[in-house]
């Protein structure tokens, strides 16, 4: 049924407008009594959980961030049988993101294209939200990822990730910083190791006990990710994820000139899965065992979230795609 729903009616409507569609659904799911009955049969099997980052995950599967930009799904999607949900990417600065249209379907690939732009109501408004969910009776855990604003030079995104850090971190469970979207100008400039590791260590001061993880991209090269993924122990850095959106566009069945419509932006869904699954593998390796490693990309299936459970199986396990 979901399939002809699909094809038949989702696929007509603006994907950015089917996505705010989905959110109200969501946002209905999360509150009670609809949030007690949605659990009856959602909530994961009581041996599903997962011990990471000195938090307990009712489940391994979580939300990414980009799907709840604005902390307004956290309860539906917990409700819902998700794990944890990582909310953002937050700028210091409010922003409208990117000019739409910005969200394209590839429908033949069981993949999407977003240059979105971190869209988002900044900070400070982030921070109310969350304030009010601390005090919910029942809720995931909530990771919030933060961004650079687009209008702050990228030679001043230290300081803006620590404006955020500061004004987030207490009332995150994890935080994580993005420099992989490919959607703010120069910020995947940021993932070079000589710039990364003074953001890194002063948002990681900012955070104070707040876990902190870093976000990269599927298009460094494994060379690269493994220095990332070293620097990220050295800093002091509770986990990493892996990966973001990638902007390769090879392999695709869509026809050339369809992708070419869509433009620059990143790319996510199935397309991701080797290459995101791959990453893992190299970062795990480079990586200690109590090193938590949260894996993105291209997971659709239950048996996509087993295949990458089974790839560090002999490693300790951690929580979003799937903390390991």
């Amino acid at each position: 049924m979901y399939p002809l729903l699909f094809r038949t009616v989702l696929t007509r409507l603006d994907p950015e407008f089917a996505h705010h569609l989905a959110a109200l659904v969501i946002r209905v799911a999360g509150v009670e009594p609809v949030a007690s009955v949605v659990r009856r049969v959602t909530a994961p099997a009581s041996d599903q959980g997962v011990d990471a980052l000195g938090l307990h995950f009712d489940s391994p599967f979580g939300v990414a961030a980009g799907f709840d930009k604005n902390v307004t799904m956290v309860r539906g999607l917990g409700a819902l049988g998700f794990g944890h949900v990582e909310v953002g990417t937050v700028t210091a600065l409010a922003q409208p993101g990117n000019p739409k249209p910005r969200l394209f379907r590839l429908v033949a690939d069981r993949a999407v294209i977003n240059r979105m732009g971190f869209n988002n109501d900044g900070a400070v408004a982030a921070a109310a939200k969350l304030r009010r969910l601390r005090r919910a009776r029942r809720r995931p855990v909530i990771g919030v990822n933060i961004g650079k604003s687009r209008v702050v030079a990228v030679e001043d995104a230290t300081t803006d990730y620590v404006r955020s850090a500061r004004l987030l971190a207490p009332l995150a469970d994890y935080l994580v910083v993005n420099v992989s979207s490919p959607n703010t100008p120069g910020l995947r400039g940021l993932q070079v190791v000589e710039t990364l590791r003074p953001l890194l260590t002063a948002v990681r001061d900012a955070a104070g006990s707040t876990p902190l993880l870093v976000k990269i991209a599927p298009d460094l090269d494994d060379d690269e990710v493994q220095d990332i993924a070293r620097l990220a122990v050295d800093a002091g850095l509770a986990g990493l994820i892996a990966t973001n959106t990638t902007i390769a566009r090879t392999g695709l069945s869509t026809d050339a000139a369809t992708v070419e419509a869509a433009g620059a932006g990143g790319l996510s869904g199935a397309p991701l899965k080797a290459r995101a699954a791959e990453v893992l593998r190299l970062v795990r390796a480079a990586v200690p065992a109590e090193f938590v490693v949260i894996s993105a990309g291209g997971v659709e299936t239950a048996e996509d979230v087993r295949e990458r459970l089974a790839t560090v199986e002999h490693r300790t396990r951690g929580a979003q795609g799937l903390p390991y």
